[in-house]
């Protein structure tokens, strides 16, 4: 297949004329109503420093439904152990720039480029992007951030300074994604870590019908607040 070359406009090829290594189109920018369209059709960017944007939708998919949530019995235990303090949204620009900094230290660079750490704090202020913290009394500890349209969360990236502190705040962000009836969370690339909380790879037909039917529920905007069951 061929790959796209975006034109001003905001509009995407669709998903199934992606190459086989799940690359579809280049170019365009990384404005809101860019970036909001790409997720509502299982596309997301995904580019080094230095090069220009691409847009990717993989085939397989790794997806998690969140109450198919797996919990190993020493990942309960650490919980179990009130290590970590999780918030929702309360350092969302420090969370994204954690994140940058592990992929340059482990990769010598990241495609979490200043353009999309701009991009993506903006979706933030308008009450799309969400992030969760870990914090290990006042310092921060772990966190993540993602994506949020309709009953779909989209995770981005995640990072770690002290042991088990991302899974904990990931876990601890699927289950208020529970209680708000979320029905996918998209994890766009298969990671074993991914794997043994119970994520599953699905053909990118089943994860754009699983979209599309998260995409029928309203979108939880503005800041997000863990709430009691």
């Amino acid at each position: 297949m061929p790959v796209f070359r975006l034109p001003d406009e905001h509009i995407f090829p669709p998903p199934r004329l992606a190459e086989d290594n799940g690359l579809l189109a280049v170019g365009g920018d990384l404005s809101e109503p860019r970036l909001l369209l790409a997720y509502s059709m299982g596309i997301f960017p995904w580019y080094a420093e230095g090069d220009p944007i691409l847009w990717w939708s993989p085939d397989p998919r790794l997806v998690l439904s969140p109450d198919e949530l797996r919990i190993s019995r020493s990942l309960k235990q650490t919980i179990n152990k009130n290590l970590f303090t999780i918030t929702l949204d309360t350092a969302f620009e420090e969370v994204i720039v954690n994140c940058a900094a592990i992929h340059r230290t482990h990769a010598g660079s990241t495609w979490i480029t200043d353009d999309m750490m701009e991009a993506y704090i903006g979706l933030h202020r308008a009450g799309y992007a969400h992030s969760a913290e870990a914090w290990s009394g006042k310092k921060l500890a772990g966190g993540l951030y993602g994506v949020s349209l309709g009953a779909a969360f989209f995770g981005e990236s995640m990072f770690t300074k002290i042991s088990n502190a991302s899974k904990v705040t990931f876990i601890s962000l699927v289950h208020q994604l529970v209680q708000w009836n979320f029905t996918l969370i998209d994890c766009q690339m298969t990671t074993p870590h991914l794997l043994h909380l119970g994520a599953r790879e699905i053909p990118r037909i089943q994860f754009l019908e699983m979209l599309k039917s998260a995409l029928l529920k309203p979108s939880k905007k503005g800041k997000w607040m863990f709430e009691n069951p």
